[in-house]
């Protein structure tokens, strides 16, 4: 029986250029601008996390910001409602995801469909023939309904209101799709309908969903973990991991030690390996639900830096503030801002300033804070932007 290959040693360093260049986050602008950038941008990505907090941009305006400097918040919606090639879905969170993939998200939608959804256990038969009554007769919103009788919340996020529930069942489900935003206000539609199908594609097998797993996460990470490729999804490992022993064994695929990581076990393609370096004048002032930060044991790792999510914190608590923000100067992260927008005042207003990392350091510190001012200024207009 042949030998295990041995672990190529990776410093963090040449982890940090891997993991940037598969972000995309290396170049200025690597999607090009509008709609098209939009989709060819959750494409690469895999996945565009939404949530709702808005005290400044929300995420998935923020995350494709990031990528695309010239980005329109109308490059989203029409890639969403006009376009169609991206769409809204579950993946460890709601986000948005290619429409080419959609197969592969319909294993999910049928067994949600035959089960249930834990979530949504107490919409009734009733609430389900209401909204699916409305449906068939065009689009529409939760404020469509205006007949509801409220009743109590099952967990915190849950809306009070037995029509929504039954609309997010039917999406869950793969019934009805969200075929439009006007900030978080979604515009539910038919399935079928919004995408001019007769009936919903075959779905992915479960081989299938397993490379797709892997292939998404050495696109859009370069470096990966079992972990890192099932963020949140602890079932698929033991496939997953089964296809990598595959591909390594096949020479398809490395397996490389960082720098720090212990015994945790990380693999990467031949061609992600070969030396690249990142420009230090590219300055991102990244969204806490960025891929690069989401997975927090894995930005610490690789970047020595420990994001941390304060918005549920109580005021007194917190270290770098209510909802800071990740500042990347090359590649290192260096500082987390805790910004505001006061929409009102039409201004961005800075709350506090943290430096971290080789960001502590004095030396070149004032040339260091005049680079990220100047994103400072642009990102402003983006916030402001209508």
């Amino acid at each position: 029986m042949p030998r295990a290959p041995i672990p190529l040693p990776l410093p963090t360093t040449q982890a940090r250029q891997i993991w940037l260049r598969a972000q995309r986050l290396d170049t200025r602008a690597p999607f090009g601008e509008g709609a098209q950038a939009v989709a060819d941008a959750v494409a690469h990505l895999g996945y565009v996390q939404i949530d709702t907090i808005n005290v400044i941009e929300r995420s998935h305006h923020h995350i494709l910001f990031s990528r695309i400097p010239s980005y329109r918040r109308a490059d989203l919606r029409q890639a969403q409602s006009v376009d169609k090639s991206v769409f809204e879905y579950w993946t460890h969170a709601l986000s948005y995801v290619p429409s080419d993939d959609f197969r592969f998200f319909l294993p999910a939608m049928r067994e949600h469909k035959r089960e249930g959804h834990k979530w949504y256990a107490s919409v009734t038969s009733a609430d389900t023939r209401k909204v699916m009554r409305l449906l068939r007769a065009g689009p529409l919103t939760i404020r469509d309904i205006e007949d509801d009788v409220l009743t109590e919340k099952e967990h915190l996020w849950q809306s009070r209101k037995p029509s929504k529930r039954a609309l997010q069942l039917a999406f869950f489900t793969g019934v009805a799709t969200i075929s439009a935003r006007q900030g978080m206000l979604k515009t539910y539609d038919l399935m079928t309908r919004h995408f001019g199908w007769d009936k919903l594609p075959k779905p992915a097998p479960a081989k299938e969903i397993t490379a797709y797993l892997l292939d998404r996460a050495l696109r859009a990470q370069g470096v990966v973990s079992l972990d890192s490729i099932c963020h949140l999804d602890a079932p698929s490992k033991k496939a997953v991991a089964a296809l990598i022993a595959a591909r390594v064994r096949r020479g398809e695929l490395v397996p490389v030690a960082i720098e720090g990581a212990g015994k945790q076990e990380h693999w990467a393609t031949p061609a992600a390996l070969e030396p690249h370096e990142v420009s230090s004048d590219l300055v991102h002032i990244l969204s806490p639900f960025d891929p690069l930060i989401i997975q927090r044991k894995r930005t610490n790792l690789i970047f020595g830096y420990n994001h941390l999510f304060e918005a549920y914190v109580p005021k007194a608590k917190r270290k770098l503030g209510y909802f800071a923000l990740p500042v990347l100067v090359g590649d290192e992260i260096v500082a987390a801002l805790d910004l505001k927008t006061d929409r009102q005042a039409k201004k961005v207003l800075m709350q506090k300033w943290t430096w971290v990392g080789q960001g502590k350091r004095t030396a070149g510190r004032k040339e260091l804070k005049q680079k990220i001012e100047e994103e400072l200024d642009r990102f402003e207009r983006f916030q402001l932007a209508d």
